[in-house]
C-alpha cells in the first residue's frame, strides 16, 4: 500500500492525489496531498531603501493582497533563476546584488509546495512583462510604511510577511 499515488486532478499548477502513506509508527493510511512545483519570490530593494510590493488581486483569496514578487518554478527551473525572471516580469526590474533568504514550506499539512527567498539590491529598470492572467499594480514602499503594515497586521501573504521578516534585518 505505501507509495501508490492515485492522481484525482493534474492541472496546470498542481495535481492532487491520494497517496498511501506508512506513519513513523507503523499505521498506514491514505492522504489527499497537492504536488506543486514549488516557487521564488523576492524582496527587491531599491537604491532609496524603498521595498517594492505588488497589490495583486488573487480570487482564491477573496480579492487583493500585497505580496513580493514572486513565481513558480518552471520545469527543471533552479530557484534563482525563477526569482530573477520573476523580479524582471512582475515589477520591471532587474538586480545585480543577490542573497538566499532561505525556503518554506507554505502548507506542508498537504502541500508540497517549497518557495526560496531572496533579497535583491542594486536594481536596474528593464521594463515590466506580466502574463495575460496577471492582474498586479507595482508599489515601492518605505521601510517606516512596511514596518507599520506589519504591525497592523495589513500584510497576510505568507511568503510575504517571512521574506519580510527575513530581510529587514539586513537592511
Amino acid at each position: 500500500m505505501a507509495g501508490q499515488r492515485r492522481i484525482i486532478h493534474q492541472g496546470r499548477v498542481v495535481d492532487l492525489g491520494i497517496e498511501a502513506v506508512r506513519l513513523p509508527d507503523g499505521s498506514e493510511l491514505e492522504l489527499e496531498v497537492v504536488r506543486h512545483p514549488g516557487g521564488a519570490a523576492v524582496v527587491a530593494v531599491d537604491a532609496h531603501g524603498r521595498i517594492c510590493l505588488l497589490r495583486q488581486y488573487r480570487h482564491a483569496a477573496g480579492g487583493w493582497l500585497w505580496e513580493l514578487p514572486a513565481g513558480k518554478l518552471d520545469p527543471r527551473e533552479a530557484p534563482a533563476t525563477a526569482a530573477r525572471r520573476e523580479l524582471e516580469e512582475e515589477a520591471g526590474v532587474r538586480a545585480a546584488d543577490w542573497q538566499s533568504l532561505g525556503q518554506i514550506l507554505t502548507t506542508p499539512g498537504f502541500c508540497d509546495e517549497r518557495i526560496h527567498l531572496y533579497l535583491a539590491r542594486d536594481l536596474t529598470p528593464v521594463g515590466q512583462r506580466l502574463e495575460a492572467h496577471e492582474c498586479l499594480e507595482v508599489h515601492w514602499l518605505e521601510r517606516a510604511e512596511i514596518e507599520r503594515r506589519l504591525e497592523n497586521d495589513e500584510l497576510s501573504d505568507a511568503k510575504t510577511l517571512i521574506g519580510l521578516y527575513r530581510a529587514l534585518p539586513r537592511l
